[in-house]
């Protein structure tokens, strides 16, 4: 048996659970093999786990009406545990429009900052979609919550993520394990971004039978990617030919989403990032959204703001140190000539004939 607590914030008891918790006994009624204990401003819930699955989502839907309407009556448990999966989605949904998507344990998943918003809106009236900003900014969370609201609205068929795997400082083939177990560590993020938003069985339901499909950004050539929403994190660490030949897998029906963060290419150093090249070539072609999020967005731990403000100071300091630095002019003289007084090669830059030492 699995236990779940679910605790109550910024909620009237009396008009949630009703009198004498009416609302949670019919609730429990409603699922003889469990048991929904409430004390105080907690619920516990015990059972088995689709079970437990299923009362919470109720739990949530119930709670996202009382936060409309101000209250649950008996006929709203009622009707709610009489609702399919579908149907208490798309009453949470209309509960909160700002919620992208409601995750596995009930918490809301959401823009937190205008250009996170702006993220949203963007791919709402875009197919593709380019994000960009540095780390914690939450591209990589809002853009799988997307994905995952698109599939499960049926306005895609299935979702496909991937990364460019680019080695840092360790090559692959040193690694342990099989190609899979090698590449998973660089596709982490993006597993532990679904795991928040899908139950558990499902995700591994939809792994198996390749509705979601996690892959490394080579797998993506010769594909056409159709009926599906696509997203390519770390993009900054694609070369130009791979980019284009993502972007160029595009299918009918698709949605695709190009996340990165130019401050931070691992690629060799004298590889150019397609990112960068992609946003020259594209930034005026209609139908193609852009959306720059900067330190403000940060949704991490407060340091992390602080962090990337001090790189950027650090690079507008360099970048001008660079420029105000003084050019020596270049002089050409005849073969013989003599130099002008003042414009002696410094003796440091003078030959050396170890034969003369």
């Amino acid at each position: 048996m699995v236990e779940k607590v679910i605790t109550l914030e910024n909620v009237s008891l009396i008009d949630f659970l009703g009198p004498d918790n009416q609302n949670i006994r019919q609730l429990a009624a409603a699922f003889p093999g469990s048991k929904i204990i409430s004390r105080g401003n907690e619920i516990k819930i015990q059972g088995q786990t689709p079970v437990i699955q299923r009362i919470n989502d109720i739990l949530s839907s119930l709670i996202e009406h009382y936060h409309q309407f101000g209250q649950v009556t008996d006929k709203t448990v009622s009707q709610f545990i009489g609702s399919s999966d579908e149907d208490l989605e798309d009453a949470r949904m209309a509960a909160a429009p700002d919620v992208i998507l409601f995750g596995a344990k009930g918490g809301i998943i959401k823009a937190r900052t205008a250009n996170q918003q702006r993220l949203v809106d963007a791919v709402l009236k875009n197919d593709l979609v380019f994000a960009l900003g540095p780390a914690g900014t939450g591209k990589t969370y809002i853009s799988v919550a997307l994905a995952v609201r698109a599939l499960k609205n049926k306005e895609v068929k299935k979702i496909i993520i991937s990364r460019p795997v680019v080695e840092a400082g360790e090559s692959l083939g040193f690694l342990p394990g099989d190609m899979k177990e090698k590449v998973d560590p660089y596709l982490r993020p993006i597993y532990d971004a679904l795991e928040d938003m899908l139950p558990p069985e499902k995700f591994k339901f939809y792994l198996e039978n390749k509705t979601i499909e996690i892959a490394p950004l080579a797998y993506m050539r010769g594909r056409t990617l159709n009926h599906a929403f696509v997203l390519l994190d770390e993009a900054q660490n694609t070369t130009p030919s791979q980019l284009k030949m993502f972007l160029t897998r595009m299918g009918p029906n698709a949605k695709v989403m190009v996340n990165g963060d130019q401050s931070q290419v691992d690629l060799p150093t004298k590889q150019k990032s397609g990112l960068g090249e992609a946003l020259d070539i594209l930034r005026d072609v209609k139908g193609i959204g852009f959306v720059e999020m900067t330190a403000e967005d940060v949704v991490r731990h407060r340091l992390v703001k602080e962090i990337v403000y001090a790189y950027d100071k650090y690079d507008v300091d360099q970048k001008r140190a660079q420029a105000e630095r003084p050019v020596r002019p270049a002089r050409y003289y005849q073969p013989g000539q003599p130099r002008p007084a003042g414009d002696e090669l410094p003796t440091e830059d003078l030959p050396v004939n170890n034969e003369q030492i």
